[in-house]
């Protein structure tokens, strides 16, 4: 089994991210302009009284005027932290707001934590149930056995809205979805197959319920908890362990495991043995789910059954068991059919939706986010990705209508192919990009050199990019100093970054003579002035070592205005060979991505740079993974209005025709035209409207101030910004880096 490598972050970053900006992770934004007075009375006096008299008449409709039908509340009492148990209710307070987050980010639900500071359960469901009427659903989180049962299973009596319990239920689904397909590619039977659950505690209870509903029996299912085998001769077992007794000689985990098939562990690391999984039958499937250490190491099994199938709920191995896969997309089916519950119909058909998908192709989104490898369906490959563009469209159509089906749902959906679509449009694609990138970054590490390194916010880059496992960075600056930033910054001395400047004669000889021989013609410099510059100037030191081969990339710009930055690079590094250099700039607004170009070298392109431009973007585009579609930019479209500003525009086009390029273009257009599909009518002749992801625009101030306008007022992320350049060494380094 191929091991990912883990990224390590340390507190001090933990704590910087946590504190940086707005304290927290979450913020409440107004959906409604509040812009003028009409607004302001219309959203509260006197406008407020109209909603409210009619929900005073009709309390269902608070779901049409109100937040309610998209508001998700995430409770906790802290009791049972992630891996760090009882804390308390306020301590559980940032992990409360990740979940939050999560649940905005990969299904579009509001939501808001509340963490409250009781152990009784009769209080907790008390407190539920009188704040419970403002929200769409209940999300309980790191909440301790046996109490979280309780509150759950009294508070779903109670309520009218679904209650879930993440730790329990999200975890039973992902596992279940993983069952089902590794019986499918064993070819075991369920009905037939021996289960032992390592632990008693709130995940493996779920885990355990939902297995018999997919068809385990009972009498092949065997609970283990700290004492061993749950067994009819245990006396004080609680009502939930008392379910799952059974009669038995089995006294342990190493007997249990005797020819058993599947092996769930939610308990602690390292408690399965090699020798014990000797004794498991054919094929084993061993899902291995302690956090944050395993109850065995993939590689330690496989050593002993290489006829494994093994998952783990680490991200650094394959078959992830991620409660993100389920929670919010279930939530999202859920809400949208206004479902009173989230029944065993709803789990179960969001399992065997999430094992379907892990079954299909994997689409490019899901190979680019894992930096380029497209896994296939096998014993690698149970569980799909968490960043599978297909969640959010399948598993809610598979909960609502499981929703429907079982009667629990107070909303119909009457066309499920447009809500599918719908659903798509609410995910903001930055994240998956960006994942891409990263993954492709971490598979071809290259060396970075930050020129500026005795600049804090360049040293903490520096750092993040060698933590993040993203590469190897060099810094240029003097130790001491550097050792001065990294106490200021919480570091330590100690870190381990290469360190480089013009007191290592070697290299700055080196760097001398490249600088001579390629400016003392053009320039009349002597050696003397090439040495001046290397030793006082970082930016030209930096440009030396990338044409040098000593790096592969550059990062600069954070200490100095760009402009003067790039003309030092200009110096000391040509364009790549047959192109020009110019700048490109990733934005990512409302579900789409767009490249705009040029954004940051050539003022004003000739209509022969323009082509340049569009071919290299062309280039470009696809190693993110697009389908390049390009767009030349005007005041104009296709010609209306004709004007001198117009020619040169069109002149590119008619090169790009003579060139025969393998890619779409198009032009003159304007920005609506290029980019929305409501022209497309107006103009049937042309393939790129409302279609294109490439903008070329005419010039460098037009393109600058629009990458600017779309970033600001219209949302977007402004993802990426590069210059590009050759690499004289042939080595596949082709981007100077900026503005990060």
């Amino acid at each position: 089994m191929k091991k990912n490598k883990i990224e390590h972050y340390s507190d001090k970053e933990a704590l910087e991210f946590h504190n940086s900006n707005k304290s927290g992770k979450i913020e409440i934004n107004s959906s409604k302009p509040m812009t003028s007075k009409r607004d302001l009375a219309l959203a509260y006096s006197p406008g407020v009284a109209a909603p409210v008299k009619e929900i005073y008449k009709n309390p269902e409709l608070a779901y049409e005027y109100t937040t309610k039908g998209n508001l998700v509340a995430v409770i906790s009492n802290g009791s049972a932290i992630l891996g760090l148990g009882n804390l308390g209710a306020i301590a559980s307070k940032p992990v409360m707001e990740g979940k939050a987050v999560l649940f905005k980010r990969f299904a579009d639900i509001d939501a808001i934590d509340l963490e409250i500071d009781s152990k009784d359960p009769t209080e907790i469901i008390n407190s539920i149930k009188n704040f419970a009427v403002s929200f769409g659903g209940i999300n309980l989180e790191d909440i301790a056995a046996p109490e979280c049962f309780i509150i759950e299973e009294n508070l779903k009596k109670i309520l009218d809205i679904p209650v879930f319990h993440d730790d329990q239920h999200g975890t039973a689904i992902i596992t279940s979805a993983a069952l089902i397909n590794s019986i499918h590619i064993t070819k075991k039977k369920i009905s037939k197959i021996k289960v032992v659950v390592n632990g008693a505690g709130a995940s493996a209870m779920a885990c355990s319920d939902l297995f018999l509903k997919l068809g385990v029996k009972k009498q092949n299912l065997t609970m283990i908890d700290s004492k061993g085998v749950i067994n009819l001769n245990r006396k004080g077992l609680n009502k939930w362990k008392q379910k799952y007794a059974k009669k038995t000689k089995n006294k342990n985990l190493n007997d249990a495991l005797k020819n058993a098939d599947v092996f769930l562990g939610l308990s602690s690391a390292g408690i399965l043995k090699k020798e014990m999984i000797k004794k498991m039958a054919k094929n084993p499937i061993i899902f291995a789910c302690a956090n944050p250490d395993p109850e065995i190491l993939p590689e330690e099994a496989y050593k002993i059954r290489k006829d494994a199938i093994i998952a783990t709920g680490r991200s650094d191995y394959a078959n992830q068991v991620n409660n993100l896969i389920g929670f919010p997309y279930i939530f999202r089916g859920a809400l949208d059919v206004r479902a009173k519950t989230i029944n065993e119909e709803m789990k179960i058909s969001a399992a065997n939706a999430i094992a379907k998908l892990a079954r299909g192709r994997v689409p490019d989104e899901v190979a680019a986010a894992m930096g380029g490898d497209r896994p296939k369906y096998g014993k690698n490959y149970i569980i799909p990705s968490t960043f599978d563009p297909r969640l959010i469209s399948v598993i809610p159509v598979a909960v609502a209508k499981a929703a429907i089906k079982s009667g629990v749902a107070r909303r119909k959906i009457e066309n499920f192919s447009l809500y599918s679509e719908r659903l798509k449009q609410r995910l903001d694609p930055s994240v998956t990009i960006l994942q891409g990138i990263n993954s492709k970054i971490k598979k071809n590490q290259k060396t970075v050199v930050f020129a500026d390194g005795e600049d804090e916010n360049t040293l903490k880059a520096a750092i993040a990019f060698k933590n993040s496992g993203l590469g190897t960075p060099i810094i240029v600056a003097k130790e001491n100093v550097v050792k001065e930033r990294l106490k200021e910054i919480g570091f330590g001395e100690n870190l381990d970054i290469q360190i480089v400047n013009s007191t290592n004669k070697e290299l700055r000889d080196k760097y001398v003579k490249l600088l001579f021989k390629k400016m003392h013609r053009d320039q009349g410099l002597l050696e003397r002035d090439c040495d001046r510059m290397v030793r006082n100037d970082r930016v030209i030191w930096a440009s030396c070592m990338v044409e040098c081969g000593d790096a592969d990339a550059m990062v600069t710009g954070n200490t100095r205005r760009y402009s003067q930055s790039l003309e030092k690079i200009k110096k000391v590094i040509p364009a790549r060979l047959g192109e020009i250099m110019f700048g490109l700039n990733m934005v990512v607004s409302k579900g789409k991505t767009v490249f705009i170009g040029d954004t940051s070298v050539n003022e004003y392109p000739t209509s022969e740079e323009l082509a340049d431009i569009a071919i290299s973007s062309a280039r470009v585009v696809r190693l993110f993974g697009f389908d390049p579609k390009v767009a030349f930019l005007s005041h104009s479209t296709f010609g209306q209005p004709i004007t001198s500003r117009t020619k040169h525009i069109r002149d590119a086009v008619e090169i790009l025709k003579k060139r025969k390029v393998d890619f779409k273009f198009d032009g003159d257009m304007q920005p609506d035209v290029a980019l929305s599909e409501e022209y497309s009518d107006l103009y049937p002749f042309s393939e790129i409207v409302g279609k294109a992801n490439i903008l070329i625009m005419p010039g460098q101030h037009s393109a600058a101030i629009s990458n600017k306008i779309m970033k600001t007022l219209g949302g977007g992320k402004d993802c990426w910004s590069i210059i590009n350049r050759s690499c004289t060494t042939n080595r596949n380094c082709t981007f100077a880096i900026f503005h990060l």
